[in-house]
């Protein structure tokens, strides 16, 4: 088998979880290879050349997705991301389209990187928590020192280039509450594209079972709800925003993009720098490691029995309470490492954000109708 049997997307760490930032809510750090056979610090060219040769021949789409994650894949220096766009073309068969996209702290983004990324078309994910009160709260340097400047800066380059760039918004304990500020300061810098990420950190022996950091599930629906109320009240068409066009796909019998409010997944792996090949980026570990893309073709790797083991117990496992429910459609069950919770019937699995989605999808049900019924209409059926 050369070709996948469905579409896929890989979240490739070239400098594993190295970064330049101290984030106290980093879920990366300490992932990936270590110790005296962990392998050099970025990913060999030769590897490099390899699983990009792989990933291309195992696309089954026109348009071939490269992920670039980390850490920071920008501790690596803007030229190896053109070495990496150098190998794609060697390898990019006639007819075949190549998309980039990168995730960064745009900390040491200069006006080199904008030229590049722009030139070469890369689409951008852009840590950003809110105005600067807010982003510092958990966003420091390794000094312990404030990273909302720098941050600023790279974006304003991102701008200034025209790179198409998403605002990244972790939403915890700490700016759930302000979601009029979090969405005024984005859409006031010009943002046109916003993803809001819940931070769930598990912690067994606290109440409720999580950190103080963690988004109250309730908080996470409300917060959500009243973005929603300032976007449909006058930035429809302006600004998208990620969870609503995920509720919109469902409207129009689309499948999601996102994977977390896929009924199955797995299509979303992790390759890191050394070749391993792990589930999931949240499943960084012994448990959820697959292979090497050295020793067993990428290809393989996603066709696997433990690859589709891991998609399907997504399904497999939903509580009976979330299978009968009205907003299901839209969340199913929504990512496995937030389903540690137990239903009220006592069975365990349900996600710890239940009642936040359930809020929210409910929310948006009415809208995402009405605009579903708008398009029929204007698109009748010969």
């Amino acid at each position: 088998m050369t070709v996948a049997t469905r579409g896929f997307q890989v979240f490739v760490k070239p400098a594993g979880a190295a970064c330049n930032l101290a984030c106290r809510y980093c879920y990366y750090l300490g992932k990936g290879p270590s110790g005296p056979e962990s392998g050099p610090a970025r990913m060999p060219d030769d590897l490099l050349e390899s699983y990009i040769a792989q990933h291309i021949a195992a696309s089954p789409d026109e348009t071939v997705r490269f992920s670039w994650h980390g850490g920071e894949p920008t501790v690596l220096g803007v030229d190896f991301l053109r070495r990496i766009v150098e190998i794609q073309r060697t390898h990019r068969p006639a007819g075949r389209t190549i998309a980039n996209g990168m995730q960064t702290n745009g900390t040491l983004l200069d006006e080199e990187w904008g030229r590049f990324l722009a030139a070469e078309g890369f689409a951008v994910g852009l840590s950003l928590d809110g105005p600067r009160e807010l982003h510092d709260r958990y966003r420091l340097t390794r000094d312990g020192t404030s990273s909302f400047d720098a941050t600023m800066r790279g974006y304003e380059i991102l701008r200034r280039h025209g790179v198409a760039t998403d605002i990244l918004c972790v939403v915890s304990a700490n700016n759930v509450w302000r979601p009029a500020e979090v969405y005024g300061f984005f859409k006031g810098i010009g943002a046109s594209y916003m993803t809001f990420l819940p931070l769930v950190e598990r912690r067994p022996e606290a109440p409720g079972g999580v950190t103080p950091d963690t988004v109250p599930s309730v908080a996470w629906g409300d917060f959500l709800c009243a973005v929603f109320d300032e976007w449909v009240s006058g930035d429809i068409g302006r600004i998208k925003i990620q969870i609503v066009e995920e509720a919109a796909r469902t409207a129009f019998g689309q499948e999601h993009s996102l994977c977390i409010f896929r009924p199955v997944c797995g299509d979303i792996p992790v390759l890191e720098r050394n070749g391993d090949f792990y589930s999931c980026d949240h499943f960084v570990d012994e448990a959820h490691h697959v292979g090497n893309i050295r020793e067993t073709p990428l290809v393989e790797l996603l066709e696997s029995p433990a690859q589709r083991a891991f998609g399907l117990a997504k399904l497999e496992k939903l509580p009976r309470v979330c299978r009968a429910c009205d907003v299901r459609v839209m969340c199913n069950g929504e990512c496995p490492k937030n389903r540690f919770m137990r239903a009220p019937d006592g069975e365990p699995g349900l996600n710890y954000l239940c009642a936040g989605y359930k809020k929210f999808f409910g929310r948006v049900r009415p809208f995402v109708a009405e605009v579903a019924a708008e398009w029929r209409r204007q698109n009748p059926k010969p």
